[in-house]
């Protein structure tokens, strides 16, 4: 290909006819196509119309679930205006849709959106085959530094019509490719006739300012993703990025810099572009956003165990009451202490664990005690769990079982998140359990009824999806979660269940600390036994 390449460099150099110069493209169409980022896990479909010569455009992402209208100056005097068109959801409402604006300045006009590249500086490197049709292949490579960017433009060979844009980006000096998009066209009618209609917000409705705090945060990376994706605008992920080592306190090694700003900018795409699918949930960027893969996994130290795993039989004898209210809440009676951090430590198993126990000791004697999570890590060992490698709520109820109960973390010492010397003949117990018991697998009544009535449960989860490691707030509902005990991965406390706009949900604790999640908690979709959060299911006796 090197040689090939080179050959046709030398050709055009000399006029021969085998040079192709890049398309040129009207400046009114309709097009729509799909934008596939494969680090970020991306696919997302988009509809766009382009006017030049009246400064506006429109782009529809996830058919149409989001719109964005930009009107420059000359259609919107003095500076142009961007539109948001979006579904939003809050305590009251369920994906209503509104409308947010946000005028340009003289120091930032509005500029309507082309989603074809500025194609300047491209050369023509050969003919390929895309989607088995033969196309034009034209390349502009640039070097900053370490870094390495190839973009790559594909166009029709019988009618010039856009194929495909690629840019891959590769970094020497970590050795492996930093970045990687690319932008499928899928339709493109030009020129094209537009009216008012295609450029304007919903009739009737009204459009205001953000509800919140980063209006030019919304501006660059919500509201106008093609701008990085085609234009390779990227200033707002510098700006998030020093955001996030600020309140975060993160204070990367120069070696280590540019590989974390790479995750975390894979990973700010990946929230962005699903906020902008119309989930039953929000995403957000939290203390998480520049973690490995393989560091995130380190977190989820749930490993379920086939086979008898002791303890007592659930029935519905163990309960008084064959009902239960709409809605419950152990926070607001005082039966669950606070979000803890777990940090990279797969000790997930000991925090539901400590949850539960916590939960009936409030309920039989009205205190409520810190339980130690460090004493399970360092000290059961022989029941079979594997300290910050994972573990199992049941080895640790048959520790307790054995040597007397659980000590609190005042007693013991604070969790340090890492396997650490036993202390446990220093340590004084302060709760107690007679047995435990473990609910029917995938009953959603038994663990509604239990949890209303014999406090928090502790349950695992199917927690490997990234969708939950970003989750800000809504009911979450991931397809791509099983429910099966062999993908059950994470241990966490449920502490309530609820409705919200007319989706059950169970009120979930998790251990990644308040940065994450509402205040470290998550409202988990109670369909189709969604993530297993009912397969696992525990609870405990007191003394």
């Amino acid at each position: 290909m090197a040689t090939f390449v080179g050959t046709l460099t030398f050709l055009c150099l000399f006029g021969i006819s085998l040079c192709i110069d890049p398309p040129v493209y009207s400046k009114t169409y309709r097009a729509t196509g799909t934008i596939r980022l494969p680090y970020a896990e991306i696919v997302e479909p988009f509809k766009a119309f382009y006017d030049a010569g009246t400064q506006r455009s429109r782009v529809d992402y996830y058919n149409g679930i989001q719109s964005t209208i930009l009107l420059g100056p000359k259609s919107s005097p003095p500076y142009g205006a961007s539109f948001l068109v979006v579904p939003v959801s809050t305590q009251t409402v369920m994906n209503k849709v509104s409308c947010f604006k946000v005028n340009g300045s003289k120091e930032m006009p509005i500029e309507n959106t082309d989603i074809l590249p500025d194609l300047t500086g491209f050369k023509f490197v050969g003919v390929e085959v895309i989607s088995n049709m033969k196309a034009n292949t034209f390349q502009l490579v640039n070097t900053e530094g370490k870094k390495v960017n190839t973009y790559t433009f594909w166009a029709s060979a019988e009618d010039n019509r856009p194929m495909r844009y690629e840019m891959m980006g590769y970094d020497s000096l970590i050795g492996s490719h930093y970045d990687k998009y690319y932008v499928d066209y899928e339709s493109f009618v030009a020129p094209a006739v537009f009216t008012d209609k295609d450029f304007s917000v919903p009739a009737g409705m009204s459009c205001g300012d953000f509800p919140g705090p980063g209006q030019s945060h919304h501006q660059a990376v919500e509201m106008e993703p093609i701008k990085e994706f085609v234009h390779h605008y990227d200033a707002h992920v510098d700006d998030s990025f020093e955001t996030f080592k600020k309140v975060h306190k993160k204070d990367y090694k120069p070696h280590e810099h540019e590989p974390r700003k790479h995750i975390f900018r894979q990973n700010l795409r990946y929230i962005n572009s699903k906020n902008r699918a119309g989930l039953s949930y929000k995403m957000s960027v939290n203390h998480l956003a520049a973690h490995t893969d393989k560091e995130m996994k380190l977190m989820r130290g749930f490993r379920y165990t086939h086979g008898d795993r002791g303890g007592k039989t659930f029935s519905s004898d163990m309960l008084k009451n064959t009902d239960a209210p709409d809605q419950w809440d152990w926070r607001l009676i005082g039966a669950v202490t606070p979000v803890k951090d777990q940090a990279i430590c797969g000790s997930c198993w000991s925090f539901g664990t400590t949850g539960t126990i916590e939960g009936a000791n409030f309920l039989k004697t009205g205190k409520l005690v810190r339980l130690s999570q460090q004493e399970l890590v360092d000290c059961s060992w022989g029941f079979g769990n594997n300290g910050c490698d994972g573990g199992e709520d049941f080895r640790a109820y048959k520790y307790m079982m054995a040597n007397g109960g659980l000590t609190s973390e005042e007693l013991y010492r604070p969790y340090q998140a890492i396997d650490s010397t036993c202390l446990k003949d220093k340590a004084q117990n302060v709760v107690q359990i007679s047995n435990y018991t473990i609910l029917p697998q995938g009953d959603l009544n038994s663990l509604k009824l239990a949890v209303y009535e014999k406090g928090p449960i502790s349950v695992a989860i199917d927690a490997s999806h990234k969708s939950l490691s970003f989750y800000a707030n809504g009911v979450y509902y991931e397809p791509e979660c099983k429910s099966d005990p062999d993908h059950l991965d994470h241990a966490v406390l449920a502490v309530g269940y609820g409705t919200l706009n007319g989706q059950k949900y169970w009120l979930v604790k998790n251990s990644w600390s308040t940065y994450w999640g509402n205040s470290g908690y998550v409202l988990m979709s109670q369909k189709d036994n969604n993530c297993g959060v009912a397969t696992a299911a525990s609870f405990v006796q007191i003394k």
